[in-house]
């Protein structure tokens, strides 16, 4: 059995406005009828009034009336009087009713059907009278001959006659309300195919039930949506929306390139291809954009999807950390393994002394820089980042330096500072310096194979970490071939590399994280040539942990 489906939105409105449309040219053609009939009695009473007042003030009446035989003289002037006029009757009459004229003749001479008293008395008054000729509108009036009144005057007009002057117009007036109804009927059609289009057919229970499925949608989803119209107005936002851009209430209705978002994001949002997964980062986000223009016969705007990656960012960078730490302790482990060997055999050579020399020298080695790292930085995560970037970087020829005057004192880092921020800053730091060590200084950036570094040139990457004053300062220092100046701006930017596409986030990172702890980053030339990045932030007036130097922040920079 089917279901009752109701009629769509534009079906209703279609059949209401025909509906009024169609009451109001009846009613207005109603009026116009009953109007009409009122002003067409009107019309005739003005007209029977004048005509017999007419015929009553005229001597030739009154000369007429004196002589012996009235109707002589008064028929053909009265007849004469009804074919100008167009009235239905003129009765010129005695005081006693008795008519001296009549549009029959042959009534003349009988009395006048209607009535006269207030006629006698001098009065002229209107009636509606059924006479010889039927239902007259009719006005009688006194002919005074000097003080006395000498004969009657009545002038009529039948109920026939002004019923068929109101048909007439009645016809035209049909005419014209049928043209009315017809035109807005049109009219109304061509509006509500439009409304129908725009609807898509749907009702006002489907339309209200989509609204409210479209705004629990809205609400309820955790990526960003935006929607741009055609004018890359700002139409639609929902909450994680504002939330991941931090754009407040009246961000809807402005155009993208207003919204102070990063250069890269609106130029995202204003372009008219499809974006899709492409990183970009706020002040202290980074989002994944997808977009896509909303066409149908002409450009009507874009949808923008946004996932937040900024944790996810994190926890890869710190997994990426984790492999590196990895790969090196089983690059250690194999190396340790080698020299194990090598000391076993001395010793199966009966070579012990040599034996004990080699193993403690390599032990010696190998301590040194955990000593270094352990006595001057306390802070756990940066000591055990280090020693594992150290081991990276050897494992790829490159010698990582720990600064002389770094000191980092247990507890002076306040729990404001995130530990995986640390990670995040001084772990791509130290990554940038390593991949620019091993380049040659000789040729463009990046020439040289992975791992290696030009003759004659040892790689060394120096690091500083400082905490004085109310502040940490993290310089990482290599002998690369260092940034040059036109690119010293550009180096922050998402996706700038020297090592081909997928690369280049870990400086845009960088400068983010340096950004939401409300400190600053620079980049500099080092004595070796290379780069030189600098990153301060507050940590607040702390109290003296031990034995610092003074001066170091300024020679770190210049020395690293």
């Amino acid at each position: 059995m089917p279901t009752f489906r109701p009629r769509s939105l534009a079906g209703q409105l279609f059949a209401m406005q025909v509906v009024l449309i169609a009451a109001v040219v009846v009613g207005g053609a109603f009026f116009a009828y009953v109007s009409g009939s009122a002003r067409a009695e009107e019309t005739a009473r003005r007209q029977v009034r004048a005509a017999a007042v007419a015929v009553a003030d005229s001597p030739s009446v009154r000369e007429a009336i004196r002589t012996p035989d009235p109707s002589a003289l008064l028929q053909p002037y009265a007849e004469r009087v009804r074919a100008d006029t167009g009235i239905a009757f003129v009765t010129i009459m005695s005081p006693q009713r008795v008519r001296w004229t009549h549009p029959d003749p042959t009534r003349i001479g009988e009395t006048f059907l209607g009535h006269t008293a207030r006629a006698l008395e001098g009065e002229t008054f209107e009636e509606t009278y059924t006479g010889t000729l039927g239902p007259s509108i009719r006005v009688v009036t006194p002919v005074r001959d000097g003080g006395r009144i000498t004969g009657l005057v009545s002038a009529g007009i039948t109920v026939e006659r002004v019923s068929t002057r109101v048909r007439e117009q009645l016809g035209a007036l049909a005419l014209a309300a049928a043209g009315a109804l017809a035109l807005g009927g049109l009219g109304t059609y061509v509006v509500n195919a439009r409304l129908r289009r725009h609807t898509h057919g749907m009702n006002a229970a489907e339309l209200s039930r989509m609204h409210d499925y479209h705004q629990a949608a809205l609400h309820a989803v955790r990526e960003g949506l935006l929607m741009l119209d055609g004018q890359r107005r700002l139409a639609l936002i929902n909450d994680a929306g504002r939330e991941l851009l931090g754009l407040g209430p009246d961000a809807v209705g402005r155009k993208a390139d207003a919204l102070e978002l990063p250069p890269s994001l609106t130029g995202a949002l204003l372009a008219s291809e499809p974006r899709v997964d492409e990183v970009h980062l706020t002040a202290d986000r980074v989002i994944v954009l997808n977009s896509r223009p909303v066409v149908g016969g002409e450009r009507r705007g874009t949808v923008v999807t946004l996932r937040d990656h900024t944790e996810l960012q994190s926890l890869s960078g710190e997994l990426d950390s984790e492999r590196g730490f990895s790969q090196a302790l089983r690059a250690q482990a194999h190396e340790a393994a080698n020299r194990l060997h090598t000391v076993v055999s001395l010793i199966e050579l009966g070579r012990a002394e040599e034996a004990v020399g080699f193993a403690t020298a390599e032990l010696e080695l190998a301590q040194a820089l955990t000593d270094q790292v352990v006595g001057a930085v306390a802070e756990p995560v940066l000591a055990a980042l280090l020693l594992g970037k150290a081991a990276q970087a050897h494992e790829r020829g490159v010698e990582l330096v720990l600064a002389g005057d770094s000191r980092i004192d247990d507890g002076v880092l306040p729990d404001t500072l995130a530990q995986r921020d640390l990670v995040t800053v001084l772990g791509n730091l130290i990554d940038n310096a390593t991949d620019a060590a091993v380049e040659d200084p000789g040729g463009p950036p990046g020439t040289a194979p992975p791992g290696t570094a030009p003759p004659g040139r040892r790689p060394r990457v120096t690091v500083t970490a400082l905490a004085e004053a109310g502040e940490l300062l993290l310089a990482v220092a290599d002998n690369g071939p260092g940034v040059g100046r036109e690119d010293a701006d550009a180096v922050f930017r998402t996706g700038w590399s020297t090592h081909g596409a997928g690369r280049g986030l870990g400086l845009a990172l960088v400068r983010q994280t340096v950004r939401r702890n409300g400190g600053s980053v620079e980049l500099g030339r080092g004595p070796d040539g290379g780069a030189v990045f600098s990153v301060r932030l507050p940590i607040g007036d702390q109290d003296d942990h031990g034995d610092r130097r003074a001066g170091t922040a300024g020679r770190t920079g210049a020395r690293a």
